[in-house]
């Protein structure tokens, strides 16, 4: 069995007992503090009857003193005090508290009394002439007062003990409800149910963004699974065509009997299976993208400077094929990434560009930024693609139908999405006459550059 406080019953149980026992600390230290401040404030009072009566004493010395102690007791004018007047021998002089005058000066704490509590506290003067003042006050205020507080520090104890359970079983049982309804989804979701979603009650505590961002995760969970069955079926049959071509190919050198036919068919053959390697190897890059492992080797680069040596290296096929390449690139925009990656995002698009239109097409690229965002596109003014066709072709093997004629995987455009997404961007298509591939990113422009 675990340690109770690793429960969450356990663990809110543990603080709030924690909490809770530090009320009689706090309520014992409160109780010293109060205890003598009363009887400090005893103290003074006794201490100042002391001086009142030596002062009212005046030349008459002790039966001047006796006299005024007399009229005291007789007016019961200070209330819970008590005196006691004894001379040299220790005869009683004056004074109604029954008690013995002890021998010595000073503070006594607990001077025995018949009558009243029974204790009270007293100063014992000495006179001149070998007399003793006792001036005496009751202790049952004090102790009234002690054990008020003791009754309230024990009521207040009592009540924290009882809200700290209290509190610990609320949470905890509040806890467990939501805890349970996050553990029902995702046992549902082991059951098969892809389609289960944890309860958000729209509260947007904790629990809440939790639920938020586990169902967020489901969902892309979902997307790639989704996107795993759509690709597996596209491989599929994307497939299926080279391979039988290659099959028909190897049957016909195995037919062939002439060498020069043999050889022929065999170099079709292996035709096919570049053709085939190459499929592979754009679905193990897109992969690799989409993983997101290669962010750790991410570095500032220079889209400026990148973007205006490919627009240089392309420019040639693009006057051979009859196409205007220009360009519209702002200085100094830098991003984090991989440069290798946005090299080949931005090369895809400038194929697919010369590739897909006719010649006399102007094809455009153009950088800009706005301190926050980055914007990269690619466009052209040539034939665009249908808007019907235009909402999936970031998918792989995702071809227009015009396009279809032409070599290629349709891999080009899922390959700008992935590295896109791996620079926390996004890749869109825009709307308008000729084909645009927009990609947004991050800004990290610095100056000077």
């Amino acid at each position: 069995m675990g340690a109770p406080w690793r429960t969450t019953f356990g663990l809110v149980a543990t603080v709030s007992l924690a909490f809770a026992l530090t009320t009689p600390v706090i309520g014992f230290v409160a109780y010293l503090i109060a205890h003598e401040a009363l009887e400090l404030q005893l103290d003074h009072r006794i201490a100042a009857e002391t001086q009142a009566l030596l002062a009212e004493r005046g030349v008459g010395g002790t039966e001047e003193l006796a006299t005024v102690i007399h009229r005291r007791d007789a007016a019961r004018s200070t209330a819970s005090l008590g005196y006691i007047l004894v001379d040299g021998d220790g005869r009683r002089l004056a004074g109604e508290l029954d008690a013995e005058a002890p021998e010595e000066p000073g503070y006594v704490e607990f001077l025995r009394y018949r009558g009243g509590s029974g204790v009270a506290q007293a100063i014992i003067t000495s006179l001149p002439d070998g007399g003793r003042l006792v001036v005496a006050a009751d202790r049952s205020v004090i102790d009234e007062i002690d054990d008020t507080l003791l009754r309230l520090f024990a009521a207040a104890f009592a009540a924290t003990l009882l809200l700290a359970v209290g509190g610990a079983w609320t949470v905890g049982a509040a806890t467990r409800a939501r805890l349970r309804r996050i553990d029902q989804a995702a046992q549902a979701i082991i059951a098969g149910d892809l389609g289960q979603r944890v309860e958000v009650d729209g509260s947007g505590n904790e629990f809440d963004q939790v639920a938020a961002t586990l169902n967020e995760m489901l969902d892309r969970m979902g997307s790639l699974l989704e996107n795993l069955r759509q690709v597996s079926n596209d491989v599929a049959h994307d497939l299926r065509t080279p391979l039988t071509r290659l099959e028909h190919r190897l049957d016909e050198a195995l037919r062939e009997t002439s060498d020069a036919g043999r050889q022929a068919a065999i170099v079709a053959a292996r035709s096919q299976v570049h053709e085939l390697l190459e499929l592979f190897a754009a679905l193990l890059r897109i992969s690799e993208v989409e993983a997101g492992g290669l962010r750790a080797g991410f570095r500032p680069v220079s889209l400026s400077a990148m973007l205006t040596d490919l627009v240089e290296t392309y420019q040639p096929d693009a006057e051979a094929s009859g196409h205007r390449l220009e360009s519209g690139i702002a200085s100094g925009i830098v991003v984090e990434g991989d440069r290798r990656l946005l090299r080949q995002m931005v090369a895809n698009l400038l194929d697919n560009a010369l590739r897909h239109t006719p010649a006399g097409t102007t094809v455009r690229v153009g950088l800009s930024g706005d301190g926050k965002d980055v914007l990269l596109s690619v466009a052209d003014d040539g034939p665009g693609v249908p808007e019907a066709e235009s909402g999936r072709l970031f998918e792989r093997f995702r071809r227009t139908e015009s396009s279809r004629s032409t070599y290629g995987h349709g891999l080009g455009l899922a390959l700008v999405a992935a590295v896109a997404r791996m620079h926390h961007g996004v890749a869109s298509l825009a709307a308008g006459p000729g084909f645009t591939v927009h990609i947004r990113l991050a800004d990290r422009r610095r100056p000077g550059k």
